[in-house]
C-alpha cells in the first residue's frame, strides 16, 4: 500500500528525480523565475521551500546540508546571503506557481515557479546630464 507516500515519481528514478529537483531549484535561485512543467514545478516547490528554511537559520550545519542538496555553491551564497535575508519576516510560502497554457508539442501544461516578495536588483538610473543655457547671440554686435 502507498499509504503517506506523497513523492511525485515524475518517471524518473529517485536519483534522476533528486538530481533534476536540485538543478530546478539551482536555477530558480540563480534567476529568481523559472519556466517548466506543472508538475516539475509542484515537486521542485518543496524542495525550494525547504532550502529557504534553511537559509533563514543561516548556522554552517544548515549552509553544508543547502551545498549537499544543491551541489552549487553559487546557488548556496546567493540563498544564505539574499533571498534568505529577505524571506526573514515570513512563516512559509516563500514561492508561488503560476500557471500557464499548454504547450504546443504534447500539451503539456506549463507553469511559472517563483519566489514571493523578491525584488528583481534594478539598476540605478543614470544621472540625467545637466543641460547649460545657451548663449544668447547677442544681435547688436
Amino acid at each position: 500500500m502507498r499509504h503517506l507516500k506523497r513523492t511525485a515519481k515524475l518517471g524518473r528514478t529517485s536519483e534522476h528525480r533528486n538530481a533534476m529537483l536540485a538543478n530546478l531549484v539551482c536555477s530558480l535561485i540563480l534567476h529568481k523565475r523559472v519556466t517548466t512543467t506543472l508538475a516539475k514545478a509542484k515537486a521542485a516547490r518543496s524542495v525550494a521551500e525547504k532550502m529557504v528554511t534553511l537559509g533563514k537559520s543561516g548556522t554552517l550545519h544548515d549552509r553544508r546540508l543547502a551545498a549537499a542538496r544543491l551541489h552549487n555553491e553559487a546557488a548556496t551564497k546567493i540563498l544564505f546571503n539574499e533571498i534568505a535575508p529577505g524571506q526573514k519576516e515570513r512563516r512559509g510560502g516563500y514561492t508561488r506557481i503560476v500557471k500557464l497554457g499548454n504547450r504546443q508539442g504534447d500539451a503539456g501544461q506549463k507553469a511559472i515557479l517563483e519566489f514571493m516578495d523578491i525584488s528583481a536588483p534594478v539598476a540605478a538610473p543614470a544621472p540625467a546630464a545637466k543641460e547649460e543655457p545657451k548663449a544668447e547671440a547677442k544681435a547688436g554686435a
